[in-house]
């Protein structure tokens, strides 16, 4: 259902109760538009991302990356 900010807000009971039981409902403000959906559909949406610690600690093995410095004198700059 389609709800200017204006209604929405007198009515923000109906309209949480309207996402729960028929599905997502837009609210416009001029140009922009947001949609209230209920959590269930919102977590379908998402998919099962993993939270940023699982995705560190399920990074590649950075034991192998050569990181020591070049050794080598720096070149002459002339100034």
């Amino acid at each position: 259902m389609q709800w200017q900010l204006a209604h929405a807000k007198n009515r923000f009971s109906e309209v949480v109760n309207l996402a729960l039981s028929e599905g997502p409902q837009r609210i416009s403000r001029r140009k922009d538009t947001v949609i209230v959906l209920a959590e269930a559909e919102y977590e379908a949406l998402r998919g099962n991302q993993p939270d940023f610690r699982a995705f560190l600690l399920g990074a590649p093995s950075m034991e192998e990356l050569d990181l020591s410095r070049d050794t080598a004198p720096m070149r002459e700059a002339s100034l």
